[in-house]
């Protein structure tokens, strides 16, 4: 195993994939009303160099993050974000989050990459923050199914 690392994961929501990626893009300022894992967001909303604070549970353990938006493509329906302050920089050298929307007829799907640096080789691998990008997705889905029905 090495210090480097990718991983991928895709949920099927139930909304459009446009909205979706407007949400993340355009509009983040609203993801701290839709759901209990985005604290804030600051700077100019929607345009690349927006921070985002985040908590994920590692464990039994609640942990903050701060993230910059590095790339909004509308075209491709794609955001990226570098963490640059928090808890997992304790335990990893570089961390960036991909999000890319895929919509297809009525299929809408969302795939979130995480590429990483580990500190150190026994470092787990951030499953858990899988996890938090799940969450994240599943809330704003669901937010956003009742009020766009």
């Amino acid at each position: 195993m090495g210090l480097k690392g990718k991983l991928l994961g895709q949920i099927e929501i139930s909304i459009n994939g446009d909205l979706f990626h407007e949400i993340l893009g355009a509009r983040p300022h609203h993801l701290p009303s839709m759901t209990s894992v985005v604290l804030a967001v600051d700077g100019q909303w929607g345009t690349q160099g927006c921070t985002t604070i985040f908590k994920y549970t590692q464990g039994e353990k609640t942990e903050i993050g701060e993230s910059f938006m590095d790339t909004i493509d509308d075209e491709k329906k794609m955001v990226k974000y570098r963490v640059v302050k928090g808890d997992i920089l304790k335990s990893f050298k570089s961390f960036i989050i991909t999000c890319e929307v895929e919509t297809n007829g009525d299929d809408n799907f969302v795939t979130w990459t995480v590429v990483y640096e580990k500190l150190k080789e026994e470092i787990p691998e951030p499953l858990t923050f899988m996890e938090y990008l799940f969450t994240l997705t599943k809330e704003t889905v669901d937010h956003l199914a009742k009020v766009n029905p």
